[in-house]
């Protein structure tokens, strides 16, 4: 029986199941079968319905009237659809915030992209801590563009962020998220935002494979 941080029942719970989907322990498309999460948290199936309830509402579950919970996965055609609007936003905020600066992205970015790659070279980070400094780099790049409208379209993508860099994890190793992202500011300075492009495409098709 695992023990659960000193918090409300469901907080903790939420937290725990969070931390195990995000570092892909539990897999995309994997059943969260409700006997076998009572048991090994000891809580009552109450609790664990409205742990699961919290995460369907942060879009990292799926819950099925009569065929219960699971975890939630992005299948080819929602992943396009994805790296579609990703790229609309992140390319448009890139291209504001080189215009404010003089060509050159706020220090915050680098900042953000220098975090990721401390973070992922750590062995013992945890897949969801590597995941959440990604996140951080390209929400850093759109917030950059000081257009609101554009960051509050990107941030309502968070779950669906979270869940593509979980299933990234077997196609990307961390050792080339840090370098890959550095590398990335640096053809956005100097090339302009249209690199973005390739590299949206070849997370893509890492994926794909």
């Amino acid at each position: 029986m695992s023990a659960l941080p000193r918090v409300s029942a469901v907080d903790a719970l939420v937290l725990v199941l969070r931390g195990r989907i995000l570092d892909g322990e539990l897999e995309p498309g994997q059943r969260l079968v409700e006997r076998e999460l009572v048991e090994r948290y000891d809580v009552a199936r109450h609790t664990l319905r409205a742990a699961l309830r919290a995460l369907a509402a942060e879009g990292l579950v799926v819950i099925e009237p009569n065929r219960g919970a699971r975890v939630a996965s992005l299948d080819p055609a929602a992943l396009h659809d994805l790296f579609t609007l990703r790229l609309a936003l992140e390319r448009e905020a890139a291209a504001l915030a080189l215009e404010a600066n003089d060509g050159h992205l706020p220090r915050a970015v680098h900042e953000a992209a220098e975090r990721l790659d401390a973070v992922a070279a750590r062995r013992r980070a945890s897949w969801a801590d590597v995941a959440e400094a990604h996140n951080d780099v390209h929400r850093a790049l759109v917030h950059a563009g000081g257009a609101p409208r554009i960051a509050r379209a990107y941030d309502a993508l968070e779950a669906e962020m979270r869940l593509f860099v979980t299933q990234l994890r077997p196609a990307w190793t961390r050792a080339r998220l840090g370098p890959d992202h550095l590398r990335l500011l640096a053809e956005i300075e100097r090339d302009g935002p249209d690199v973005l492009r390739e590299h949206m495409a070849e997370a893509e098709r890492a994926l794909a494979r």
